[in-house]
């Protein structure tokens, strides 16, 4: 029997980098105009900056029905695998919570998870929350959206 060998640092964690100033401002702004005009605000800061996965998590948040809601959300989800690969995470380890940096594709997931249940995408949305608890074992419901 051959023993197996772990990394010394325990499960790898991949934490991504912060946005730009500029696009960050932009969200926090859009998101405090009237609640009529959020939604065309954080569409303007998603056109600006596609790769902005808190903005995209917002627009599905903000959607006008559960398919508008599912279509952003998968947006900032496949963004999100992306910007995670090129900061080097394998298709394994943790994207934590904890990592203000991490959350956009955090609730991007959770969204997609609430928004494939509610087209009754039921293996999706069953396949998005155990992503979450393997991304982040201390993952609560509550903290999106």
């Amino acid at each position: 029997m051959s023993n197996i060998s772990f990394s010394p640092s325990g499960v790898p964690e991949t934490v991504l980098t912060a946005e730009a100033p500029d696009a960050l401002a932009a969200l926090s702004e859009a998101l405090t105009k009237p609640e009529a005009e959020q939604r065309d605000a954080v569409s303007a800061v998603v056109a600006t900056w596609p790769t902005f996965l808190d903005a995209w998590a917002h627009l599905g948040k903000l959607a006008r029905d559960d398919v508008e809601a599912y279509s952003a959300y998968r947006v900032g989800y496949h963004r999100g695998l992306d910007r995670l690969r090129q900061s080097g995470w394998r298709g394994s380890g943790y994207v934590k919570w904890d990592h203000e940096t991490n959350r956009g594709f955090l609730r991007a997931l959770r969204g997609l998870e609430i928004s494939a249940k509610a087209i009754q995408e039921d293996d999706e949305a069953e396949r998005c929350r155990l992503f979450l608890l393997q991304l982040d074992p201390q993952w609560q419901s509550a903290n999106w959206p």
